[in-house]
């Protein structure tokens, strides 16, 4: 292709700088105007679980400080990935959010093929909270009330114990993969398809233990249907704070801290992820939205996206190599 001439080059040079300049003014007017309209936030599971009430909980404050409505929509399906494939081909344009589990460290290890990338698709907002996971009994069947208990009765009877999960690579499945392997005991692992039959076989004595969410398993630790021997996380849940973690209880180093995220499309303009984040970040500080996330057990955190963004590295390497370890698949 031959080049302009010389005299045509000087026409236009003045041209270039300007257009530069009106776009840049363009694009800083269209970010300061951010959000003009709704924003979608894409809950990848069912209504009802922590995840769903956290997302709702978040959205109606942070809908006060935006100006907007956040609409929170659901899309369960395929551990999630049907939710997180959706917002990967949304428009990078900050009106659709997602909220993720550990499933977005999880699942790249966990399903053969995902249709989506979850680094190179997703643009990291904050973390949002940490919702413990602890191990119950069935008090009437198991009289087991310690971890040395536990790991004691099943070193006795291998593969006589059972536990309940939700389904192959949830956290709950991932909890108790992650005990048996550090405790060296066999547990003979059930999974279902959900918590809420899990939970149903649990109380029925179908099944000995369950690594469940303190969410859902808190109102049958009051009722004293079930005995909470100990808590996932690194450190005491507020929510029982009288029950001791799995580390501190007799298997050093264990942690499980089920945690949930934001994540935008990839390429959302980072002046927009910055709008979100302290949006986000502001409301997790508000007592009233703290109050009503220690209702479902979960403690929040709020992070910068770089913080995000080194977490999933980090957790997509651990569970990544225990899924390998263990030989965990979806099905």
């Amino acid at each position: 292709m031959k080049s302009l001439p010389q005299r045509s080059a000087r026409r236009l040079a003045p041209v270039v700088p300007f257009a530069m300049v009106a776009s840049a003014i363009f694009s800083t007017a269209a970010h300061a105007a951010y959000p003009d309209h709704p924003i979608r936030w894409i809950v990848p599971f069912p209504a009802g679980g922590a995840m769903d009430n956290i997302a709702r909980t978040l959205g109606e404050d942070m809908s006060k400080s935006l100006g907007q409505a956040i609409v929170v929509e659901n899309r369960p399906g395929a551990g999630g990935n049907i939710g997180a494939e959706l917002v990967a081909r949304s428009p990078a344009d900050g009106y659709t959010l997602i909220i993720v589990a550990n499933g977005m460290a999880v699942n790249p290890a966990l399903y053969g093929k995902l249709s989506y990338d979850p680094v190179k698709d997703f643009a990291p907002v904050s973390l949002l909270a940490v919702v413990p996971n602890v191990l119950v009994a069935n008090k009437a069947k198991n009289p087991q009330k310690t971890v040395a208990e536990v790991i004691a009765s099943a070193k006795a009877r291998p593969g006589k114990y059972t536990y309940a999960s939700a389904g192959n690579g949830t956290s709950i499945h991932l909890a108790g993969e992650l005990f048996t392997s550090m405790a060296h005991v066999d547990l003979l692992h059930i999974p279902y398809k959900g918590s809420g039959p899990a939970m149903t076989d649990l109380l029925g004595g179908q099944v000995d233990y369950m690594f469940d969410s303190i969410t859902s398993a808190k109102p049958h630790i009051d009722s004293g249907k079930l005995t909470p021997i100990a808590v996932t996380t690194s450190v005491r849940s507020s929510a029982l704070p009288n029950v001791p973690t799995v580390a501190e209880a007799g298997v050093p180093g264990y942690e499980l801290s089920p945690w949930f995220a934001t994540f935008v499309p990839a390429k959302t303009p980072q002046a927009v992820i910055d709008t979100l984040n302290r949006a986000m970040v502001e409301s997790l500080k508000k007592p009233a939205v703290q109050q009503r996330l220690a209702g479902i057990g979960a403690e929040p955190i709020g992070s910068t996206p770089a913080q995000l963004k080194d977490h999933l590295a980090k957790e997509t390497a651990k569970w990544g190599a225990l899924i390998r370890e263990r030989g965990i698949h979806a099905d």
